[in-house]
């Protein structure tokens, strides 16, 4: 059986709780892919963005950010709501009320787009995950340096060299343009494109056709 590789990039935030949703969704499609196709394989980048750049570098009280965005306190909880189910459906539990503040995640994705160079993949993926989780399952500032190098460590990452990275006061972080579709943001072969926190059934299809345009059959 002939091997096959379908590249997909990912555009994401770390604050932005529609992207650790669809990080699941894409999970749950890849795990399908290798029981109906297990001569696939799947290779993920992700791509940082960063929605709000002008957010002070210790961040902003959350609460405060999101009734200033929304208007009323009944716009935050319908919200809220709405991502919490959308959550819970993909087997992650996010409670808004444990969260204190909204972090600039310049420091957070410049960690992880440097992390490749410093350890093995399947580092950068707990690496990753680790993030995520800090921020919307432990309500910690990922902006802080400090909680950034606790989470590489706990990921196996060696000390001097995280440390080394996050000292840097100006650790340059280029954020990733998606051309105004938002975030998640799925880029397939680099040919066609899902925008979204799209089912995972939706997002298995969008592999096979993936596939099925390098020139194989499904």
């Amino acid at each position: 059986m002939m091997q096959a590789k379908i590249s997909v990039e990912v555009f994401f935030d770390f604050i932005c709780p529609w992207c650790l949703i669809g990080k699941r969704q894409l999970h749950a499609a890849i795990e399908k892919l290798k029981q109906t196709h297990p001569q696939i394989q799947v290779a993920i980048k992700w791509r940082g963005v960063q929605l709000l750049p002008s957010i002070p570098v210790d961040g902003i009280p959350f609460k405060a950010f999101y009734l200033q965005r929304l208007g009323t306190t009944t716009a935050v909880r319908m919200r809220q709501e709405q991502v919490r189910q959308a959550a819970k459906a993909v087997g992650v539990d996010i409670d808004f009320e444990r969260i204190p503040r909204m972090p600039n995640t310049a420091k957070a994705h410049s960690l992880l787009s440097n992390a490749l160079q410093l350890a093995a993949p399947s580092q950068y993926d707990l690496l990753l995950e680790g993030i995520f989780s800090a921020y919307f399952h432990h309500s910690e500032n990922i902006s802080d340096p400090a909680v950034l190098q606790k989470i590489a460590m706990y990921c196996g990452y060696a000390e001097p060299p995280i440390k080394a990275l996050l000292d840097e006061p100006n650790t340059p972080f280029i954020s990733v343009n998606t051309g105004g579709k938002g975030v998640p943001y799925f880029v397939f072969d680099g040919a066609f494109a899902l925008a979204g926190a799209q089912p995972a059934a939706m997002l298995y299809q969008a592999l096979l056709e993936a596939f099925e345009a390098q020139g194989a059959e499904v």
